[in-house]
């Protein structure tokens, strides 16, 4: 089990897996999101390179002909993926990295990373999550037309989500984030990746040549 974890957040198109990973990315230290390529156009307020690298269609198809990502995926006519080059950085920079993907490319980092943390975030019900997509795509009509569509894929995305670790429903935005964090906190405090820090602590009982040595079986003391 790698020291350094791959974190994995997939969801339906609308149920906020963006806003809950911007919230956890401020309350977790050393971790770092991957940031995807993508064929899609650019929505309001997004920047190039911060929410994704926007590419054309070329372009993508050219990297993923060399093997240049992770995973990747076509998402409502659209394709994204990660390049390994981002997760290879992260990790050599000592942080553990959050990829925001869907499910098919969560199916891909699976089986690349088998101790990849997946975790699965469910609207509260059908009918937040048409309310949802319909007030983030007011003002664009092509968007509004393929509402009825994603809730057709988001039917089927959801019934993946016993394929993963953790559920996280976002039906109070703080409550979810709490319990984002509280899995990360506790993904890190597992004995197999605190096993390296444990040996040295264990070790540096029984560095002092002049301490008696440690009973194998000492007598605990009782209150």
């Amino acid at each position: 089990m790698s020291d350094r974890i791959a974190f994995v957040l997939s969801a339906p198109s609308g149920a906020g897996k963006t806003t809950l990973a911007a919230a956890l990315l401020k309350r977790v230290s050393k971790l770092t999101r991957t940031v995807s390529w993508t064929s899609r156009a650019r929505r309001s307020g997004e920047s190039d390179g911060t929410d994704y690298h926007f590419v054309s269609a070329e372009r993508f198809q050219r990297e993923s002909s060399e093997g240049g990502f992770l995973e990747w995926a076509e998402v409502h006519g659209n394709l994204y993926g990660t390049p390994n080059r981002e997760l290879d950085t992260i990790r050599a920079g000592g942080h553990d990295a959050l990829m925001v993907i869907d499910v098919q490319g969560a199916d891909s980092v699976r089986a690349a990373l088998d101790d990849a943390v997946t975790i699965f975030i469910l609207p509260p019900s059908r009918e937040v999550l048409t309310t949802r997509l319909n007030g983030r795509d007011a003002d664009d009509s092509s968007a509004r037309e393929q509402i009825q569509r994603r809730l057709e894929v988001a039917a089927h995305e959801i019934a993946r989500y016993v394929s993963y670790d953790y559920v996280v429903v976002n039906d109070d935005i703080e409550d979810a984030v709490a319990d984002l964090v509280c899995i990360v906190r506790a993904e890190r405090a597992r004995r197999q990746r605190r096993a390296d820090r444990a040996e040295r602590i264990r070790a540096s009982f029984q560095e002092d040549a002049g301490s008696a040595p440690v009973a194998e079986n000492p007598k605990l003391e009782t209150r």
